[in-house]
């Protein structure tokens, strides 16, 4: 199997969209981080009324960073309707954040023709590329 098959289907293992309270959704979108290492982890949105929530790439990560790894290789966001999509512009701030190598991860923008971007090249003039210098 793919690896963009396999990152798909363990998003899609947990994605089961929810009500968790009268203010709690979770679920409506699920992602798959494949660490350099070679490890992948997953995370649902959780949307709640007060924008307290969080993104299911950044919950992927979360449980990456957890796990006491940092450095992510590719990621995978299943929308609610089965499709996948580009991380939001906060998904994509925190993961420039996290590592010089950041510019380099690999995104999954069409299933059918397996057609990816890189990280760079959705934020071609990223304010904090000196930093890691």
């Amino acid at each position: 199997m793919n690896i963009w098959d396999t990152l798909y289907e363990k998003a899609l293992d947990v994605q089961n969209a929810r009500v968790i309270s009268p203010f709690v959704d979770a679920g409506g979108v699920a992602a798959a981080i494949l660490s350099k290492s070679g490890n992948i982890y997953v995370g649902v949105c959780i949307d709640t009324c007060s924008s307290l929530g969080m993104c299911a790439e950044r919950n992927a990560i979360a449980n990456m960073i957890t796990h006491g790894e940092s450095e992510i290789d590719k990621v995978v966001a299943v929308m609610s309707d089965g499709r996948v999509g580009s991380p939001c512009g906060a998904c994509r701030e925190f993961m420039m954040q996290l590592s010089e190598r950041g510019r380099d991860i690999e995104i999954l923008t069409d299933r059918e023709s397996y057609s990816t971007v890189t990280l760079g090249e959705l934020m071609p003039d990223w304010w904090g590329r000196e930093r890691f210098e």
